[in-house]
């Protein structure tokens, strides 16, 4: 086979989206397993299918939702593709999608579900350092010296990489401000009619340096879930299709080496990706309409742009303002839901339901005559994934 011909460009699309309601961390009256159904479900109702169709499911971050157990709750007649990218975080979501597109392309499954679900009263929150009395690991030569939340984790490398390029506060608070000026228009939100100010932020109490509360993302209860299918079957569907047109995985060298000693410090881990993502979907950045990017910490978004090409360290002031990141008008409009930090935490996987509803032309704060839209999953974890979504195959 011609190395042209290995892609999975244009070959699968998402026909369905899916969600439930999203609480605050620990708050879901509903366990786990019936958020996952639920977003399912909505899924397939929105895609015009019955869950009879759906054959095939893949997840990442090491869902506790077995493909098995969700088949049978759902009465599903055959289950044929399985599968799960595994990591912690949000680094895997858009490998994820790449994984369902690639097992629709081969025909292991036709219809295929990627969800994830999170219920933080059952099963303990997501973001906190569990009580241990042993550690081992790569934990183990760090949290002696008290370094063991995520944020403290990712703010190093973020400070790191401000210090390297003169990179000032107000480019972390451009992403919270866009964020939060998106969600104002989402009904959806967490933070729908709780607009965040420049001076709300600054005054807001220090995380870690250079975090403050506003550049974390939000914990949440909920579910969500898309569908892939192949781009002959997605014509007959209900909604438009959001062609798929490139996916990428993996992590350069290093990145998971324990007590931060990856040879590259300061960095996203996008900087292998990038490049495969755009030499598969033969397009670069000048060619993106709108940008999901997944944002643990603003300071990862703004590492993760810059390796996506969209401008060099040295331009990063200019460049984050909230004016060239707000839709419609902006340069380039990021989160357009409200993302992690005000529309809620589905772990990222919301930021590809956006994607997919800018596709559509169905977003609430819609950029208009989107072509191709980018989601970015994971800044600064490993394994990370990024997914180019089109309007047209």
């Amino acid at each position: 086979m011609a190395s042209d011909e290995r892609t999975i460009k244009g070959r699968a699309a998402i026909v369905g989206i899916g969600e439930t309601r999203y609480y605050k961390r620990a708050q879901s009256p509903h366990p786990e397993l019936r958020l996952c159904l639920e977003a399912i479900m909505a899924a397939a109702d929105d895609a015009g299918l019955s869950v009879d169709d759906l054959d095939g499911f893949a997840s990442y971050s090491n869902d506790r939702n077995d493909p098995s157990l969700i088949a049978s709750a759902l009465g599903i007649p055959e289950l044929r593709f399985s599968n799960m990218v595994w990591g912690g975080g949000g680094g895997g979501g858009s490998a994820a999608v790449g994984n369902a597109a690639a097992a629709v392309a081969a025909g292991y499954a036709d219809h295929v579900v990627v969800f994830r679900a999170l219920a933080q009263g059952q099963f303990g929150r997501f973001g906190q350092a569990p009580p241990l009395r042993t550690v081992s690991g790569p934990m183990a030569y760090t949290m002696p010296y008290g370094l063991m939340s995520p944020a403290q984790m990712f703010a190093m490398r973020v400070q790191r990489f401000m210090h390297e390029h003169g990179v000032g506060q107000p480019a972390l608070r451009a992403v919270a401000l866009a964020s939060y000026h998106h969600a104002q228009s989402n009904p959806r939100a967490i933070m729908n009619g709780r607009p965040l100010t420049p001076e709300a932020y600054d005054a807001s109490r220090w995380i870690v340096e250079p975090f403050h509360l506003y550049d974390c993302c939000m914990e949440n209860d909920g579910a969500a879930a898309v569908i892939v299918t192949s781009a002959e079957r997605a014509a007959d569907l209900r909604q438009p299709p959001a062609h798929v047109w490139a996916a990428a995985q993996g992590s350069a060298e290093g990145q998971a080496l324990a007590a931060h000693n990856a040879p590259d410090y300061a960095t996203s881990n996008f900087k292998t990706l990038a490049p495969r993502l755009y030499a598969t979907a033969g397009v670069g950045p000048a060619d993106i309409d709108v940008v999901q990017s997944y944002e643990n910490f603003t300071g990862g978004v703004v590492m993760a742009l810059v390796e996506h090409g969209f401008c060099a360290p040295e331009q990063v002031n200019d460049f984050f303002t909230p004016e060239n990141l707000s839709a419609p008008g902006g340069r380039l409009p990021l989160n357009t839901s409200g993302g992690n930090l005000a529309e809620c935490y589905m772990h990222g996987l919301e930021l590809i339901i956006e994607a997919v509803r800018q596709v559509r032309g169905t977003s609430t704060s819609q950029v208009t005559d989107v072509e191709l839209s980018l989601v970015i999953s994971g800044p600064m974890v490993s394994p990370v994934s990024n997914l180019l979504l089109a309007a047209t195959r």
